[in-house]
């Protein structure tokens, strides 16, 4: 990410433009440039298309962020996939091992991180924290997403953070059944066919009415646009929704863990 930055930085001063100037060519930010060159943040495919475009650069930028190492590669991905979610108008999350990042409570989602192997800074946590609790405010917009989920029952169950931050979760879980726009599935333990084995993704309609999918694993994640994968992803929701407890009988299961959590 430095490196690319790096040569962004080259390039635009070759071009004998200020930071500003090409942020207005690219009808950017100021400070989205900046933190491009100063390899802060990630340069996504499609905007080293209209930079190399506009400092005439031949697919240099372009080819330089096709050719990242994976492990800068993944950034890059999340945080275009997250641009997708702030417009989205659709959702369908499925989860088998954590609650989805736009249910969590902030203590919850501190206790995540800090189950992350190799251990991370407390200000790296706390960051990740602040940016997680931040992504929630689709659920209070003006209009929100319409959102399913589906998540396991392990989730519900399980007690990262301890007691306290538990009901804590399991509270907030309740309260967000609640809110317009969203159904809430719980896939029970025990069931004899499951359709989500190969782990989760989530499913995202853009305002445009773009499909596209989103996948992570323990070394990366995956932007999936290629309409094939796309359906095959929905298909396995389609089932999933039929194989989990419908919405009420979700809130019913929350309601008996939180009686008895």
């Amino acid at each position: 990410m430095k490196l690319v930055g790096a040569l962004v930085a080259v390039f635009r001063e070759t071009a004998c433009l200020t930071q500003r100037e090409l942020a207005d060519r690219a009808c950017l930010h100021q400070e989205t440039i900046a933190s491009i060159e100063q390899g802060r943040r990630p340069l996504k495919p499609d905007l080293a298309r209209l930079l190399d475009s506009i400092l005439e650069t031949k697919r240099a930028l372009s080819t330089a962020v096709e050719n990242m190492p994976e492990v800068d590669l993944i950034p890059a991905w999340a945080e275009e996939y997250m641009d997708f979610e702030r417009e989205a108008i659709a959702l369908s999350w499925f989860e088998n091992q954590v609650l989805p990042g736009l249910l969590q409570t902030e203590n919850y989602a501190r206790a995540v991180f800090r189950t992350d192997v190799p251990a991370l800074s407390q200000d790296e946590i706390e960051q990740r924290v602040a940016a997680r609790v931040e992504r929630q405010e689709i659920l209070q917009r003006k209009i929100p997403p319409t959102i399913s989920f589906i998540i396991s029952e392990a989730t519900v169950r399980d007690r990262l953070g301890g007691k306290n931050v538990h009901i804590e979760a399991l509270r907030h879980l309740r309260a967000c059944a609640e809110l317009p726009g969203i159904a809430l599935q719980i896939m029970p333990l025990g069931r004899e066919t499951h359709a989500g084995l190969s782990g989760p993704f989530i499913l995202l309609e853009t305002p445009d009415h773009q499909h596209i999918a989103y996948a992570e694993n323990q070394r990366g994640s995956q932007l999936i646009t290629d309409p094939d994968e796309v359906s095959i992803l929905a298909q396995k929701y389609a089932m999933l929704r039929t194989q989990a407890l419908n919405p009420e009988e979700t809130k019913g299961l929350l309601d008996l863990r939180l009686g008895d959590p």
